[in-house]
């Protein structure tokens, strides 16, 4: 008998939490039905996610990043069924395929010209990994530096350069030498760079914990601090790459030039795990540096075949369909539709960002009642505003966001790439509705309120979960 996906999605419809409890990670299954967003999705397209009842759900999240183009883009999807067709002979592994070095040469042509290599693995996690793994064998140095509330993966190494300890609790000791220094503090960097002994400063371009902006000059400063005291400078562009900021490559915004640049998530197109770091020249010989060495650094499914069909795809939708310049438009048109509930509401101090990595910054309110209201909240726990417009965002409108991070009262916004003027529009008149009751009254405190009562009679409820990338 045939597996038959369509017969076992009917036939076992409904059992998603139960199986997760059994099987899988409960802890996840329990904080997802305690805030209500335990829902049966059947389908997605575009912007949105469809569940069982047929309602439709504007995905603010897009897989974390990697729904650049949306769920199910028809190109990525008719190149991976041609490739599928085709029977390529894959993962030969003593083999030089066409197909990586298509992808490779595509990806160098947009990026500085001192980018000439490339490596492929499988996830952003595993790119960090070897982007630490290039940088010391380049320069023979044993330290990494990497910035505070930075996220560059969970696997042990790149779990070093973590600038959450809630992540690291119990997983110690991690890689030996990482120091933490603050993101935008040249002067903090200096020092350690000082020392000489640093192979590698990892670093995103705008932060995704908590959507960070470093200014301009800091990163000029960066890079000559790197360049001066003969440190690797890294940029982690997993997430906020491949034109999420308005330019396929965030650090373009700044004028730098980094020796190693990692990718992954929207590379992908939704459908086949890929990572790639691209490097020097210098860097990656000093790796490869002879025929013993080879094979020094690999991964078995780094360069398999419909990976770099998905990334080739995706990149070639960038193009056809203009999607940088769509992100960096629908970016300004978020920016403009924002605006006004920054002037309108006071807690809502701020909307910071670039491009479609978006971050609303809510803070203690000036007048006394609001005031009063707010410190109450904070004392229950820290950030526990940003949640209670999370919960109603997706209860009322149907609108999937996330805490840009624990403790941290910001909300993170990633859309698909191909979001216009339709989700701007429906976002922010949602986005006016929430905040228009937390500030009128208690109304929106008793409705989160309840619904937490509700889980807690339940099933007792859980702290927030810790939110990843």
């Amino acid at each position: 008998m045939s597996f038959d996906v369509a017969k076992v999605l009917q036939e076992r419809h409904g059992e998603n939490f139960t199986l997760h409890n059994e099987y899988l990670n409960p802890q996840l299954a329990r904080v997802l039905k305690t805030i209500g967003f335990d829902r049966y999705y059947v389908r997605g397209e575009g912007c949105y996610l469809y569940d069982d009842k047929g309602d439709r759900y504007l995905d603010l999240l897009a897989g974390f990043g990697v729904y650049a183009l949306g769920r199910g883009h028809p190109a990525v999807k008719r190149a991976l069924h041609q490739a599928l067709d085709l029977d390529l002979p894959n993962m030969v592994q003593l083999d030089c395929a066409l197909l990586p070095g298509v992808l490779a040469e595509a990806l160098v042509s947009r990026a500085h010209e001192g980018l000439r290599r490339v490596y492929f693995c499988n996830s952003g996690t595993e790119a960090t990994e070897a982007a630490v793994k290039f940088a010391r064998r380049a320069t023979g140095r044993p330290r990494v530096v990497f910035c505070d509330h930075a996220f560059h993966g969970l696997t042990t190494g790149s779990l070093a350069l973590n600038g959450g300890k809630e992540f690291k609790e119990g997983f110690g000791p991690l890689l030996p030498g990482a120091t933490e220094v603050p993101f935008g503090d040249a002067e903090a960097l200096e020092r350690e760079l000082r020392r000489k002994d640093v192979a590698a400063f990892v670093v995103e371009p705008i932060q995704g914990k908590g959507v960070n902006v470093a200014p301009g000059d800091y990163w000029r400063s960066v890079q000559e601090l790197c360049r001066r005291h003969g440190t690797l400078f890294v940029a982690d562009e997993v997430q906020v790459g491949m034109g999420r900021t308005g330019r396929f490559f965030a650090h373009e915004h700044y004028g730098v030039e980094p020796d190693i640049v990692t990718l992954s998530k929207a590379l992908s197109g939704g459908y086949v795990p890929v990572g790639a770091v691209l490097c020097t020249e210098k860097v990656y010989m000093s790796v490869f540096s002879s025929l013993e060495r080879a094979m020094v650094h690999s991964t078995t499914f780094g360069r398999n075949q419909l990976a770099m069909v998905a990334g080739l795809a995706t990149l070639d939708v960038f193009e056809e369909e203009h999607i940088v310049e769509r992100a960096r438009e629908t970016g300004e048109a978020f920016e403009a539709a924002l605006a006004p509930l920054v002037e309108r509401y006071e807690m809502l101090h701020a909307v910071r960002g670039k491009g479609l990595i978006i971050g609303l910054v809510f803070g203690k309110p000036e007048s006394r009642a609001l005031r009063m209201r707010w410190s109450a909240l904070e004392a229950v726990r820290p950030a526990l505003f940003s949640q209670m417009v999370v919960v109603p965002l997706f209860h009322r409108h149907r609108i999937l966001t996330q805490v840009a991070a624990d403790n941290m009262n910001v909300i993170k916004l990633l859309p698909p790439l191909v979001a216009g003027q339709a989700e701007v529009e429906y976002f922010a008149a949602a986005l006016d509705d929430v905040l228009r009751d937390a500030h009128r009254g208690s109304g929106l405190l008793m409705e989160f309120g309840t619904r937490m009562a509700r889980s807690a009679l339940r099933r007792g409820a859980p702290k927030p979960v810790m939110t990843p990338a």
